[in-house]
């Protein structure tokens, strides 16, 4: 149903109208148990600042009645999702009772069928301005109220809601789920899920903690139930102290469900996707993955919904913000305290992706209407922001950030904010004056580049500004005879100010810029100290600073300093002796993305039996095994590691590795339908389907491709999130160029057309279907459609960014 997007400007003009008291939602999801229709009533009850004047309410439905003040309205006038709302009172109330049927594409609202037993879910999902699609409300950040549930459900569901029900009462057919007042929330946090939930429950310090998923996995959800219960007690405990204001409520949900890319940060009701949850036992990186995003989530709970964002423009605020926090309380309250290495090895790079193509922008980005919000959920306003967060507390202390955070959530609890409001705080209680900061480092886009000379760092900025101030260190490191060979023998720290900042330094063999990765910036050094820091990586004492070596080499790579083969050299020597879990994963994930993506084609089947003779080496150490397993089923190429694997799979029954080793073998002419079917036949999970959908995706096959582009791209049958990762994994293989062009040309194609679905669908389906080849017409291609106005904001953005990508990667190849 068509939907007009709210601008800013009404937005603001509605928010200087209005003040909402309250919303009373009736919501009835008994249509959904056998077909797919909701109905919901909304009462809002709400004022009127100039009595006369008119609005309207959003309402992307099939309106069946309205009235305000008791007289109907006239319902010829609902048009592009909105009902008008003429000659309001001072006092006013508002009832609207409309229909959904469009409940399959991930719109505000899903409904899924599971495969395994035919059971229904139903999940919400409102950001940005998904509410209007479930019931009628003034969908925009800044009008936020108390919101009263009341739901009709089957007898066998369960419903959450963003606290715990007040009560639970028979229907005829169906039972009645009451739930008490929210506090004034924004509608894109509230929340309400049903089906027939597992749920497991624990009394956590001052908290009642609960996890739900479908029934079909119940196993692997209570295998991880000690994980997700003791990082969200240990999150709750952190940040109640850490902001000085502990989290209101006793009850604290988080509900896995089908076909979600991503998660939501509901207040007290976080909805997850459950591709999250591993279906195999979980490596080290994915649980700290996994506890990274309980704490993201939890962290939006007072950076988000306690205080909430006045407009989209300031969405980092949100984003960013639970980016750095969720880190912070990994490292502070966790046992996952090489937190923050992991970040710089696997995440941070993709902020510098971003940030050094045609899509980049300011953090704090011009925002005129929601759709153009939808485009800004991406790398730089997650990972730059975070890392420009992290170089914020370098700047003032990390005494003085906290303590302007607890004014900040002092004053403005259950408000709305601009980034203002927050460096006011912060530069308060540091004493320090950050409007030049604010401007250089959130109006602004692209990456400063620092370059450690003789007796100077050298900054150069992207633009025609001046470069940005940086709060660094540089770690001074000599050869010694014993442990990896580097020692730190001192920390030199450095506070950057304009072109060149004069810095004196020890002898030492090697010179780490931005040790500890306290800033967002490329680092440079001249060609002697490169040499030394490519050549010597693997002997750097801290996983922070091998990571920051190989991830300068990565960076190299993209931008054309450094050839693949030098960039592999560099990674799978380290990786040969690398100990620390943080960075083995992170670092076989470059390793295989430089020899699938970087390599020309007749190179890439000896890169990958480099890769995977390290990987089946590092097989041997138990605490890597599975990462390293799961590369090796990605680039096997002799008997040796297929026998391996074989061993493997059959030794610990796991299922995954199984799938990925059919999938290799698919890839390299062996599709084994039989083994398909005996693995499909014996495999318990959901999403099973999927995974024998990759093995026909990896075969060098035209009708094998057909088969798997039509699934992900006509029948929308992929679910969101690790699913679709998979299958765009299996599909776009090395060594098939010829083969794969023809779907690169399509895939520009399917971006011009790409509608339906809410923005979480649209984000897992498009960024993770980018090609993995590309010719310069493909680009050509990409670009044009890129600068087509009617082109979906995150369509265009995403587009952008991959075809610099794709450049980048031919001339890589080209060498």
């Amino acid at each position: 149903m068509g939907a007009k997007s709210l601008t800013r400007n009404e937005a603001e003009q509605r928010a200087a109208l209005l003040t909402v008291d309250r919303y009373d939602l009736a919501v009835d999801l008994r249509g959904l148990f056998a077909g797919e229709v909701l109905e919901s009533t909304a009462t809002i009850t709400f004022r009127c600042g100039t009595p006369g004047t008119e609005t309207f309410v959003d309402c992307a439905m099939d309106v069946r009645t309205a009235t305000l003040n008791g007289v109907p309205l006239d319902l010829a006038t609902v048009a592009d999702g909105r009902i008008p709302l003429p000659d309001l009172a001072a006092d006013n109330v508002l009832v609207v009772t409309a229909t959904q049927d469009d409940t399959a594409e991930g719109a505000g609202i899903l409904r899924t069928v599971d495969p395994t037993d035919d059971l229904v879910y139903v999940w919400t999902s409102f950001e940005p301005d998904e509410a209007r699609r479930v019931w009628a409300c003034f969908d925009q950040p800044d009008l936020k109220a108390p919101h009263r549930f009341t739901v009709s459900a089957p007898p066998t569901w369960t419903v959450t809601s963003n606290d715990a029900p007040e009560s639970v009462t028979d229907l005829e057919d169906g039972r009645l789920w009451t739930f008490p007042d929210t506090p004034p929330l924004s509608t894109y946090v509230v929340v309400v899920n049903a089906g027939p939930f597992h749920e497991i429950r624990s009394e956590r310090g001052d908290h009642d903690l609960g996890i739900f998923c479908r029934q079909s996995l119940r196993g692997v959800l209570e295998r991880d139930a000690p994980l997700i219960f003791d990082v969200t007690e240990q999150g709750l405990a952190f940040f109640g102290e850490q902001f000085g204001r502990p989290f209101p409520q006793r009850r604290y949900d988080q509900v896995f469900v089908p076909d979600m890319g991503g998660a939501m940060e509901n207040w007290g009701c976080v909805t997850w996707g459950d591709g999250m949850v591993t279906r195999s036992a979980p490596s080290y990186n994915d649980e700290i993955y996994f506890a990274n995003v309980i704490l993201h989530e939890m962290a939006h709970q007072w950076f988000g919904d306690l205080v909430t964002m006045q407009w989209w423009d300031d969405l980092w605020l949100n984003e960013a913000f639970a980016s750095w926090a969720a880190d912070w309380a990994l490292t502070g309250a966790t046992r996952f305290t090489d937190a923050h290495a992991v970040f710089l090895a696997q995440f941070k790079m993709f902020g510098y992706r971003d940030d050094m193509g045609p899509a980049t922008h300011p953090i704090r980005a011009d925002i005129p209407d929601v759709d153009a919000a939808t485009a800004n959920f991406d790398s730089i306003t997650y990972i730059k922001g975070q890392g420009v967060l992290a170089q914020l507390v370098a700047y003032v202390g990390e005494e003085a950030f906290v303590a302007g955070l607890r004014a900040y959530f002092r004053d403005h609890a259950w408000g709305n904010t601009r980034l203002d409001d927050l460096m006011s705080a912060i530069g308060t209680a540091a004493d320090r004056d950050l409007g030049a900061w604010t401007h250089a480092w959130l109006d602004r886009a692209g990456t400063d580049t620092l370059t450690l000379g003789d007796g100077a760092i050298t900054a150069a900025s992207p633009d025609d500004d001046a470069p940005r101030p940086h709060r660094l260190d540089i770690g001074c490191y000599s050869r010694t005879g014993s442990g990896r060979g580097l020692e730190l023998t001192e920390t030199v720290e450095v506070e950057t100010a304009g072109v060149s900042t004069p810095v004196t330094l020890p002898a030492a063999d090697l010179r780490l810029l931005n040790d500890g990765d306290l800033t967002f910036a490329a680092v440079r050094s001249d060609e002697a100290t490169t040499r030394a820091l490519l050549d010597g990586a693997g002997d750097l004492p801290t996983a922070l600073g091998r990571g920051l070596a190989v991830t300068t080499a990565w960076d190299m790579l993209v931008k054309g300093e450094l050839p693949t083969a030098a960039f592999l050299d560099c990674v799978l020597a380290v990786l040969e002796r690398e100990d620390s879990p943080a960075l083995v994963e992170p670092f076989l994930t470059l390793a295989q993305r430089a020899v699938e993506r970087w390599t020309p084609d007749a190179q890439v089947a000896t890169a990958q039996r480099r890769l995977a003779d390290v990987a089946a080496a590092l097989a041997a150490v138990d605490e890597h095994r599975q990462p390293a397993l799961s590369t090796l089923a990605a680039t096997a190429t002799d008997d040796a590691h297929f026998a391996l694997l074989d061993e493997a799979v059959a030794g610990a029954d796991d299922t995954d590795l199984a799938w990925s080793l059919l999938t290799r073998r698919a890839e390299l002419g062996d599709p084994s339908p039989a083994a398909v079917a005996a693995l499909l036949e014996r495999d318990p999970d959901p999403d099973a389907r999927v995974r024998a959908l990759c093995v026909r995706a990896a075969q060098a096959e035209q009708a094998a491709k057909e088969e798997a582009w039509t699934e992900v791209f006509e029948k929308r049958s992929v679910p969101a999130g690790t699913a679709m990762s998979q299958v765009a994994s299996a599909f776009w293989r090395p060594g098939q160029t010829d083969l794969l062009l023809p779907f690169a040309h399509r895939y520009v194609d399917e971006a011009t057309r790409l509608s339906g679905g809410g923005m979480l669908a649209v984000m897992s389906l498009f960024r993770m279907m980018v090609p993995g080849v590309a010719d310069d017409d493909v680009i050509a291609r990409g670009r044009m459609a890129a600068d087509d106005p009617a082109m979906q904001p995150q369509v265009r953005s995403t587009m952008l960014t991959a075809m610099d990508t794709l450049a980048r990667m031919q001339r890589a190849q080209a060498g």
